[in-house]
């Protein structure tokens, strides 16, 4: 099966594709829709089941805010 990824300039996968994200980059724009309706941290950890400062490390733009460099290939098995 194929599957085609984003990656950043190094080349490693980013987003809901890299290997230890917890979050679909659905669950991620929800989440910083709702913090801007002024949804506290905590409140959101709980909700999304993640800890408190890896909310805010999204919301401030520290993870989870790459744009894809250029697109993979990959072969996966099952």
């Amino acid at each position: 099966m194929k599957r085609i990824v984003g990656v950043n300039a190094q080349g490693n996968r980013i987003g809901e594709d890299h290997p230890a994200a917890k979050l679909t980059d659905h669950e991620v724009e929800l989440l910083l829709e709702m913090h801007e309706e002024n949804i506290g941290y905590r409140k959101l950890a709980k909700i999304f089941e993640i800890s408190p400062s890896q909310v805010r490390n999204i919301c401030k733009g520290r993870k989870r805010c790459q744009t894809a460099h250029h697109w993979k290939t990959l072969h996966l098995t099952q």
